[in-house]
């Protein structure tokens, strides 16, 4: 007989509002101590330590408006968030600060996330949705320089942009964009050439989630259907259908693969985080502790892999967070 889901390890309460984003920096060395940042629909990002399970920082930048992406760049002290006041904040935490040090406005109404990539030591790259609806502009960090603006062909119909994955095969090749769009496309985009080499329909529906495997060539999506599509990249860059899982109930707000490559997480509208091998997409477990729709499921970074958690912020104002299937 199949064992029970686990419960959580521990919950976070105290945002007072749904949790939209989430995104752990736990990977240094001790005395470090792990941490999780998550934004909210009230504007807040709550800085957690996940020692005490309690709040060490709540950073306020985005006028009270929902924030729905948080990330670190380089270390915990120094982060981007970006909101729906359409603007993405950087951060500088060291020392105690909780300021915000730079800003880019968005122009966008739309809740893409942005997605970025470390390209050199202190230089990144952001793909975010661009004021015109179906674009994605391209810049440098932290100079704010515009790289490219990657526009889909006269008459292309994708929609706006859903959901945004930056990434390169190995430092110093070429960067990749992978955008979901509302028609249910999957777009490759050459950064360096600001053209599409590749397009395929895998959701009748807007693509809400995407994640992408380069080491596999292989990534998987989700939207308001009942269907995970999961599709791979072949050498010639051209997308194609991998396979697909029907699901129970419809809804998927979220998708992460762990970045040891052995499972994923979806976060679904059911209310319920479903684990699954990312080799086969067997089902592995269905975590039921929610009670309003689950917006975000992210994995932690620590170094051992004993101590790997993974977090799940929901429309119920909580934080789950698990100790699922960890190599021991």
């Amino acid at each position: 007989m199949a064992l029970p889901p686990p419960d959580p390890q521990f919950v976070l309460r105290g945002t007072s509002a749904a949790v939209h984003t989430l995104h752990f920096s736990c990977g240094d060395p001790e005395p470090d101590i792990p941490l999780l940042f998550s934004g909210s629909e009230n504007g807040f990002i709550h800085v957690w330590n996940l020692k005490t399970h309690r709040v060490d920082t709540a950073l306020d930048g985005h006028g009270r408006k929902s924030v729905y992406c948080v990330e670190t760049m380089g270390g915990k002290d120094r982060l981007l968030s970006q909101g729906r006041d359409q603007r993405i904040c950087l951060w500088d935490l060291a020392e105690g600060r909780t300021a915000v040090t730079d800003s880019v406005f968005t122009e966008h109404v739309g809740f893409c996330r942005c997605s970025l990539l470390k390209v050199a030591q202190g230089r990144w790259l952001m793909a975010m949705a661009a004021r015109s609806l179906e674009e994605v502009q391209i810049l440098e960090l932290p100079s704010k320089t515009s790289v490219c603006t990657l526009k889909p062909e006269v008459g292309a119909k994708l929609g706006m942009p859903m959901c945004l994955k930056l990434w390169q095969l190995s430092c110093g090749s070429q960067p990749v964009l992978l955008a979901g769009y509302e028609d249910g496309s999957v777009v490759l985009w050459n950064v360096s050439m600001g053209k599409a080499l590749s397009q395929l329909i895998c959701h009748q529906e807007p693509v809400m989630s995407l994640d992408f495997d380069s080491e596999k060539a292989k990534g998987i999506s989700g939207s308001s259907e009942k269907v995970l599509s999961i599709w791979s990249l072949n050498e010639q860059q051209n997308l194609q259908v991998y396979k697909t899982h029907e699901l129970v109930n419809a809804g998927i707000s979220d998708i992460t693969i762990r970045p040891d490559k052995k499972i994923l997480a979806t976060a679904g509208w059911d209310h319920r985080i479903r684990i699954f091998g990312w080799k086969k997409l067997k089902p592995l477990a269905v975590l039921d502790y929610h009670t309003a729709t689950v917006h975000c499921v992210s994995f932690s970074d620590h170094s051992n892999p004993r101590d790997r958690l993974l977090a799940a912020g929901s429309k119920d104002q909580r934080i789950s967070v698990w100790s699922i299937y960890v190599q021991t």
